[in-house]
């Protein structure tokens, strides 16, 4: 079964930057989506970028400040994280879709980590 792993979270001062990562747990035949998403407390999951075979897309909250990339070789997906602010402050979750070895299709999320931006 295709797990996530995630690492990176942690409290930062506003201004500073994380990076997380997310790791797929298994050999995979391919990935068509890789997203990160976010869930700050008493608020919806949003969706903070994607990247696909089409190109990557941002929150318009996180434009040029976050970027996601992607380890093909690694089956990674990276958020670098700059110019951080108190409203980034929320647990962050990975999402990847694509086929496993056997071709069967596989949706699968992280554990989450948590981003903690003092104000």
């Amino acid at each position: 079964q295709v797990q996530l792993v995630e690492s990176g979270g942690g409290s930062v001062q506003p201004g500073g930057s994380l990076r997380l990562s997310c790791t797929v747990s298994e050999n995979i035949r391919n990935i068509y989506v890789m997203e990160w998403y976010r869930q700050a407390p008493g608020k919806q999951r949003e969706l903070v970028a994607r990247i696909s075979s089409g190109g990557s897309t941002y929150a318009e909250s996180v434009k040029g400040r976050f970027t996601i990339s992607r380890a093909n070789v690694k089956n990674m997906v990276d958020l670098q994280m700059n110019s951080l602010k108190p409203e980034d402050t929320a647990v962050y979750y990975c999402h990847i879709g694509g086929t496993n070895i056997d071709y069967a299709t596989f949706d699968v999320w992280g554990q989450g980590t948590q981003v903690t931006v003092p104000s």
